[in-house]
Formats: structure tokens, sequence, C-alpha cells
């Protein structure tokens, strides 16, 4: 449930307000927009929940109670009512501005991945993507250089002065990771990683959290409450295709979960339109249509030389075409009342 406090509440009384729900054995999560303080409880068994918001609305700090329905409560509208903006360096996302993320899926050497970094960056790009641990269905494809790959992220970083994200697969590289990166991605085979998520709830670091191929989209909010009922509330929701009987494409890019989430949650939402389609040509026109259903940001592979690529050649755009997208989606942003 969620209490709503008055206008005229005073820090003393919310921590009176937080004392006694802690008392009762509830997890307890705040939330201070504007105009209001939110106070989520979290654990009240259903049977009790009648009872236990008369007695708080009994306080006369306290606006008023409302149970929560759905089965994710601090990721939701009803407990954030504000949309949130994650900073990352100076690079807000969840505002006005489209972020552009992009490099290249993975880093295969320190001269390709700071060429990359170099022409993201001239072109309009705020933060440098790039794989250091790569999932890959195949045990025989190239996994990444791990550690090493994570250092050339880091130099390209103190280069170009990008923000870098990378994708973390173990929770035994979480530590690692978060040494390097900005921000932490979690695939969507992890989606469901449990014991990730947890992981990662426990870090003060912003997380991208992919959608599972096959996972709806109330799945995919309740794997984002995995990580925020730890304390993290950093987390960027990506839609980046679910698998369905359509073969042309790599995925189906599912356009219209971009709004949908956007009114379920308070979240930043990205779109990946690389692999929500697997086809270079493809990459401009969803990227378009994506920030037209208003996503937040977008994240993008982009290589020198995509027909030589260790991974992902086919989806990845050359700094000619990337280029080109970025003033087309400056146009359609425009249109939307955004920027890139």
């Amino acid at each position: 449930m969620i209490i709503i406090l008055a206008p005229s509440a005073t820090e003393s009384d919310l921590e009176e307000l937080v004392n006694n729900l802690k008392e009762r054995g509830y997890g307890v999560h705040i939330s201070k927009g504007v105009e209001k303080t939110i106070v989520g409880a979290i654990g009240a068994p259903e049977e009790d929940k009648a009872i236990i918001a008369e007695q708080l609305s009994s306080f006369s700090y306290v606006e008023r109670v409302i149970p929560i329905l759905k089965p994710y409560k601090i990721v939701g509208r009803e407990f954030h009512p504000d949309k949130s903006i994650i900073r990352v360096g100076d690079v807000d996302i969840g505002g006005q501005r489209v972020v552009v993320m992009a490099g290249p899926c993975s880093v295969e050497s320190e001269e390709q991945t700071i060429e990359t970094a170099k022409a993201v960056k001239a072109a309009g790009a705020s933060i440098l993507r790039g794989g250091a641990f790569k999932p890959s269905t195949s045990p025989y494809s190239f996994h990444g250089l791990g550690e090493d790959a994570l250092k050339i992220l880091a130099a390209a970083r103190d280069i170009t002065g990008l923000p870098v994200i990378t994708e973390v697969m173990d929770t035994r590289d979480v530590e690692l990771v978060a040494k390097y990166a900005d921000i932490l991605q979690i695939g969507t085979r992890n989606m469901t990683n449990f014991a990730l998520l947890t992981e990662l709830g426990n870090i003060k670091k912003p997380v991208m959290l992919k959608r599972g191929m096959s996972s709806t989209i109330e799945e995919w909010l309740q794997a984002a409450e995995y990580i925020a009922t730890k304390g993290n509330y950093e987390i960027i929701l990506c839609e980046r295709g679910i698998r369905t009987f359509e073969t042309f494409t790599r995925n189906t890019f599912d356009v219209s979960a971009i709004p949908a989430v956007g009114g379920l949650s308070h979240l930043p939402i990205a779109a990946d339109p690389s692999h929500g389609t697997g086809k270079s040509s493809l990459v401009p026109p969803v990227a378009r249509a994506a920030v037209a259903a208003g996503a937040d940001a977008l994240i993008v592979e982009v290589h020198p030389t995509p027909e030589k690529a260790l991974k992902d050649g086919a989806q990845s755009l050359n700094f000619a075409a990337f280029e080109n997208m970025m003033s087309e989606l400056a146009l359609c942003a425009r249109a939307v009342g955004r920027y890139i």
C-alpha cells in the first residue's frame, strides 16, 4: 500500500510513520515528489490491509492510504506519479532530451572502441555502449574480452567524456563491472535471473533492464521490482523486441510497449532497434518510431566496419549511417516536443 502525506507533514512526521511501519515488519520505500511525499509499505498481508489503512489514515499528517493491487509496487505510477529522471554524469535520462547510447556490440580492440566512441560522440550520442562479456546462443561464438574490454571502455570514456554502459551476466562479476561502468545492463536472457537482479539492487549505480525475449510487460515490471525492493530505484527499462513466429526480423519490436510502460511505470524507457530487428536497414526507421512513441533513450550498435564485426555485424550501423540516422532522429524528436 502507499501512504500519501499531507502537504503540512514534517520530517518528524515522516520519521514517525516510517518507524511505525518498520515496527509492523514492513519494508518501507519513500518517494519525494515536487508536491507530494509518498511512502510505500511493502509486505502487508492482504487480509490486514483494510484495517491497517484505517489505522494509518487516523494520523493527522496522512492525507490518504491507497492499496496497490498490481504485483509491482515501487516501480508503478501509484508510488511515484512523476516521471523519474536518472542522471548519469551530466546526462539526464527521462527528461526532454532523447538520449542516444551507441557503440560496438563487442569490444574487439582499443583502436576499434576509441575510434567508434569518437565517431558516435561527434554524431550526437551521449553514452558509449560496448560489450565486455557477451552472452551467446552458441558456445563457439565470441564471448568478449572480459576485464580487458572494461579497461578499454574506461579508456574511451577518459578520452571522449562519454559515460559507459555495458552488460553484466553473473553475480560474481557485478563488483568488477561496477568498478568500470556507469550503467550496468541486464540482457534479455537474464531478465529473470533473480539472484542477479537482487545483487544489482544492492549497488548504487543505474541499471538498464532489457525485456525478456518471451516476457510480458507485467513480468518485465516485476523484474524491475526485484531491483527496486533492495533500494536501487535507478532503473531504465529497455524494449528490445520479443520472440514471435516471425522469422524475417531477429525479433518483433513491440513499439506499443513504450507508451504502455510509460503509463504503468515512472521509470525511463529505452529502445533497442538493433536487437529489435537484427537488420541494419531497419534500425533507423524503428528508432524513429520509438522516439515518436515516447522512448526516453535509444541504444544502437555502431561499428567502423560492420562486415568485419565479431558479433552482430548485420544489425550494426557504420559511421555514415549512424550520423544520417541522428539527423533524422533530431527532426522526429522535434515533432513530438523533444530533442536529441
